[in-house]
């Protein structure tokens, strides 16, 4: 008898499943499986809520904590549930639950997809930029020569300690000849400088001004403003009274504006979602929602989560929006190309 060596009839020289074969097992487990629509209600109901909150946030009440306000100002992250919901649905394997993901998906892209897209345009009159420096800057001077440097027409520096000032004004002496500080609030331009004054935004100091811009395409009102601080508390929630009673005393000095073309510039610690900054986003369109790529996130400037330093026009047409190069501020800079 001659014994054969060599020769293996196990599985081992097998080829390898192929990824369509695992795939269409798993689709057949599933199809067989016939708890998989019982299974994952709790998860469909979160995707349902989730649904209901982007749907519903304006009806979310301020009374108790401005927890509305609170929720409309990070309203992109609620994003962050579609994957852990996605993964929770696999592991449980629930079509009930995964069928469900679609509705928080389809809303949140009917509201933040536009943003997603590359609006930016090119041309343009003049270009604005504007930054809130921090009072606390270790490099005053860097920071303004940065933002100098974006090329910039007309700056806007907002928390300018008094004791600063005088850095910032040589360090942006070269470049802008016409300049105007107003409390906390500074003004830089290329062109000159008219009916500039101080606005008052019901804080009992000056943190916000107006000055008409003679640019070569014609006059131009800008307004910087740095509207009050909000905080998180446990005991108070979202701090953000003051904020919104300076918001509407600011739109109301917008509304009264005898000149057609309008450009806001500041950090008004609010988003454009924020219904609290209604008298101010009712009547004027932010750069970076009709002529930017992506959100724009502007704070903290070490993890960017919500864009509360704005650039606003009216009677103004946005051509490009974009974030500066981080300064030593804990804001990021922004700037704008806009037509007159």
């Amino acid at each position: 008898m001659v014994q054969a060596y060599g020769t293996d009839t196990g599985n081992d020289s097998a080829e390898p499943r192929r990824t369509g074969s695992r795939f269409r097992d798993l689709r057949e487990r599933w199809s067989a499986d016939r708890g998989m629509w019982r299974r994952g209600i709790v998860l469909a109901v979160c995707s349902v809520l989730i649904t209901l909150l982007m749907i519903f946030h304006a009806q979310m009440p301020n009374a108790v904590g401005n927890l509305g306000s609170l929720i409309e100002t990070f309203l992109p992250w609620i994003a962050l549930f579609v994957p852990v919901l996605l993964v929770l649905g696999v592991v449980r394997r629930s079509a009930t639950a995964l069928i469900a993901l679609l509705l928080p998906v389809v809303v949140w892209l009917n509201l933040f997809g536009g943003l997603l897209t590359d609006k930016a345009g090119t041309g343009g009159d003049l270009t604005v930029a504007t930054h809130n420096v921090n009072a606390d800057n270790p490099d005053p001077a860097g920071t303004a020569q940065q933002v100098a440097g974006s090329g910039a027409d007309v700056v806007a520096l907002q928390e300018l300690p008094g004791g600063q000032v005088a850095t910032y004004e040589k360090s942006l002496a070269d470049r802008y000849p016409y300049h105007s500080v107003q409390g906390t609030v500074g003004l830089w331009s290329k062109y000159p400088l008219s009916d500039t004054r101080p606005v008052d935004i019901k804080m009992g100091w000056t943190r916000a001004m107006r000055s008409t811009v003679t640019a070569p395409s014609g006059k131009v009102a800008v307004y910087v403003a740095h509207l009050p601080s909000v905080r998180v508390k446990l005991h108070a929630g979202f701090t953000a009274n003051q904020r919104d009673d300076s918001a509407d005393a600011l739109g109301e000095a917008i509304a009264d504006e005898p000149l057609d073309r309008v450009v806001l510039l500041g950090d008004l610690n609010g988003t454009m979602n924020d219904r609290s900054l209604n008298a101010v986003t009712a009547q004027m369109r932010s750069t970076q929602g009709a002529a930017g790529n992506g959100f724009g996130f502007s704070w903290p400037a070490s993890f960017p989560m919500a864009r509360i330093d704005q650039i606003m026009v009216k009677g103004v047409e946005p051509l490009s929006s974009w974030t500066l190069s981080a300064t030593d501020s804990d804001h990021l800079p922004i700037a704008a190309r806009v037509e007159l």
